[in-house]
């Protein structure tokens, strides 16, 4: 039988098509099948709150942790640019924002802020320690508690570029913002691949909140006017019509996430009343940490009862700084200063909030005064957290 001899050079041609064949195969194959999904290398934390209620402080409990890049209410360029829109419809312009910034890209502040700028033309970059610190500033090192007042001093004139550079350096990035009413416009950032986002949300009693926004009238007033609609017309809330739509949005938030909520909210959102915290802060700094995947060091547990422990309940030029005061006074303060017609009022247009949040109404002047009736109810097993399905305590 003759034999047909294949020469070699077309032997290693037909191995070499059919390898490449096989492996277009296995590609196009692939490509059909589900991917693994890979979370991102970094955290994103949105503190979720509005003004008065302590966010602030929150904010500072994260911003100084040395794994932490924190900014304090970025969207205010949006309102400030954009202010005679209503909150509503600027809330997608916020959202844009707001993921830019998780995801490190500053070029977002383009349209809000002039072409040449420095760190210092950022809203409140000086409460940002990671700003205050290397890469962005050389004049402080990443394991220092700074200050506001020592970071504007040495850090103001550093280059806008450092906030994109010293972003990209850490493990989680946490944003405080006052600027949402509505949880559901954040479910495309719950949903994004591209972030691997939490939510904390802080709370307060309403009746402490009005104590506090009296002493912030005047700083308040534009954004008053962003969420009563008024065309860029500023106002103040003698009315307490904002103060209803804050209570409004903190019990839409909190029942959306907590009342037959979708999936992907699951273990990603946690709610903190202002009053446990300032109670008990190692408890629950402890409690938000581990939420958030950060572990409380020594410096910061000590730097957070010096914060904790002060003298009084600050004064009224510091109430948009972080000073050391007598938490718990602070969150007492509203009972011997407000009137208790203005209580009432309060109780009326946030009545649902109060309840829903965990406080307790006064019927009376008389129990408004007196300090000995707890009106922080104790909060309900799993009342404020998706964490556990396991008693807390």
């Amino acid at each position: 039988m003759a034999r047909i001899r294949i020469p070699s050079t077309v032997v290693i041609l037909l191995v070499t098509f059919q390898a490449g064949f096989l492996l277009f195969m296995y590609a196009r194959y692939s490509s059909f099948m589900p991917q693994a999904e890979e979370k991102p290398s970094q955290v994103h934390i949105l503190i979720l709150s509005s003004w008065r209620s302590g966010s602030s402080f929150v904010g500072q409990l994260f911003s100084q942790h040395p794994s932490v890049f924190y900014l304090m209410e970025p969207a205010w360029h949006v309102w400030v640019t954009m202010s005679q829109n209503s909150a509503k419809v600027l809330h997608m312009a916020v959202r844009d924002l707001v993921r830019s910034v998780f995801l490190c890209d500053m070029t977002v502040f383009d349209a809000y802020m002039p072409w040449k700028r420095n760190l210092s033309d950022l809203f409140q970059w000086a409460a940002s320690r990671a700003l205050c610190t290397a890469p962005a500033c050389d004049s402080f090192q990443r394991t220092d508690i700074t200050s506001e007042m020592d970071c504007k001093t040495l850090c103001g004139r550093y280059p806008f570029s450092k906030v994109e550079e010293a972003c990209k350096t850490y493990s989680h990035v946490v944003i405080k913002e006052v600027r949402f009413f509505d949880l559901k416009v954040l479910y495309p950032l719950l949903t994004d691949p591209s972030l691997n986002l939490k939510i904390i949300h802080l709370v307060r009693d309403p009746r402490a909140v009005v104590k506090s926004r009296e002493q912030s009238v005047k700083a308040l007033a534009r954004d008053n006017g962003i969420v009563l609609s008024t065309n860029g017309t500023q106002v103040e809330d003698s009315k307490y019509k904002v103060m209803q739509e804050v209570c409004r949005s903190h019990v839409q938030i909190y029942e959306t996430a907590t009342q037959k909520p979708p999936n992907f909210l699951k273990n990603r959102y946690l709610m903190i009343r202002f009053e446990d915290l300032v109670r008990d802060p190692l408890l629950e700094i402890s409690e938000m940490y581990k939420f958030a995947d950060l572990n409380l060091t020594p410096q910061l547990k000590s730097w957070i009862y010096n914060i904790t422990h002060g003298q009084g309940p600050g004064k009224k030029k510091e109430a948009f700084k972080i000073t050391s005061r007598d938490a718990v006074s602070v969150s007492q303060a509203w009972r011997n200063a407000l009137p208790f017609q203005k209580v009432k009022k309060v109780q009326e247009v946030c009545k649902g909030a109060i309840n829903m949040l965990g406080y307790q109404l006064v019927d009376s002047e008389k129990e408004q005064r007196d300090l000995t009736l707890d009106l922080v109810l104790p909060r309900r097993q799993n009342q404020f957290s998706w964490l556990s399905l396991n008693p807390k305590h």
